[in-house]
């Protein structure tokens, strides 16, 4: 594989008045960027957009990637775009969430009317687990974990909700499936259970591959990294392919850099830094890292009950680096600042 990677930089407020292709649109989204940061075996230049057709194949697959626009899913009768970000409500249905400790465990309806609340409150999505994906979480059997989350979807699904299954577990995705899921968001990129990329493939419905470390072992494990953020495109890229592989449409793949996953705060820093490099992918992208570890290590060690800022400022980076779907816990309050900052953006297109 090329250790060649584009970074999109030098981002415009409008394309109005300047050259023809001197910028270039970021994956049919609000943003436009004039250059890119080409990284090659450790080396780093700046690259005119309009002259990156100049650095050979590799270099010419990524622009296009970059630039071509993600094309919109439909999902029974609701249609999810990727031309500006979409919040994606988190509802755990566990008995140790590490953000609400277990609110909405072993109570359906109540889950269900707080997921109606956040699609009240803005958000596009619902990402619904039943199983605690913090370090040291206990492993859930998955006719358990099943048993958690169909009740729930089903009373989303009825009142019109588009929701993603947060699970590892084939078993799982399909009893998701079955009660009206669209979408599997799986942590371990469907590597921890064999079964789950036939799951998907005979399903035909979207998925969420997120990078950890070692999905075989968990979430959480890895020994570090000489280059995180090459290293976890690289690794995207090749999850990716595989999917394909394996008979999922290409065109129904996204992807999580997976924030906080067998990763330390410096690495988190620069997979943030350098969200725009992962349009590369070709794919949507998902931004989770709301109320994260990284926050409060920021903060005087914050508890995740005052990561409201932090997370918020996260969401808006996401957003500017064209991040297309962004997984937060407070969703009123990010759908309030995505307002303020696409106010902002249709001012900045008028010139």
């Amino acid at each position: 594989m090329s250790n060649l990677h584009l970074r999109p930089i030098h981002f415009v407020d409008t394309p109005v008045g300047l050259p023809e292709g001197a910028v270039a649109r970021l994956a049919g989204g609000m943003q436009w960027f004039a250059a890119y940061e080409l990284r090659d075996a450790g080396t780093r230049r700046i690259v005119a957009v309009a002259d990156i057709a100049n650095h050979g194949e590799r270099a010419a697959l990524l622009h296009q990637r970059i630039t071509a626009p993600r094309a919109p899913l439909t999902l029974g009768e609701r249609i999810l775009r990727f031309d500006q970000p979409v919040v994606a409500g988190i509802l755990n249905v566990t008995p140790d969430s590490f953000s609400d400790g277990g609110a909405h465990h072993d109570d359906p309806a109540g889950a269900a009317a707080a997921g109606i609340d956040m699609l009240a409150a803005g958000a596009g999505l619902i990402d619904l687990g039943g199983e605690s994906t913090r370090p040291g979480a206990p492993l859930v059997w998955e006719g358990d974990e099943a048993k958690r989350v169909a009740p729930v979807i089903e009373r989303l699904a009825a009142a019109g909700a588009l929701v993603s299954i947060d699970t590892r577990k084939a078993p799982v995705m399909e009893a998701a499936l079955a009660a009206g899921a669209t979408i599997v968001n799986d942590v371990s990129a469907l590597l921890w259970d064999d079964r789950s990329a036939g799951v998907v493939a005979r399903a035909g419905c979207p998925v969420i591959l997120m990078h950890s470390p070692d999905p075989k072992q968990g979430p959480h494990g890895g020994t570090g990294y000489a280059d995180v953020v090459g290293e976890v495109f690289d690794w995207l890229e090749a999850r990716i392919a595989a999917a394909v592989s394996a008979g999922i449409d290409r065109a129904h793949i996204m992807v999580d850099p997976g924030i906080g996953f067998g990763k330390s705060l410096a690495d988190n820093l620069a997979l943030i830094n350098d969200l725009a490099l992962f349009h590369g992918l070709g794919c949507p992208i998902m931004l989770g890292a709301s109320r994260k570890r990284m926050i409060g290590a920021l903060s005087n060690e914050a508890p995740v009950s005052e990561r409201l800022g932090g997370s918020i400022a996260l969401a808006l980076r996401g957003a500017e680096a064209g991040v297309q779907l962004l997984r937060v816990h407070d969703v009123a309050e990010t759908v309030q600042a995505l307002r303020v900052w696409r106010g902002l953006r249709d001012r900045a297109l008028l010139g």
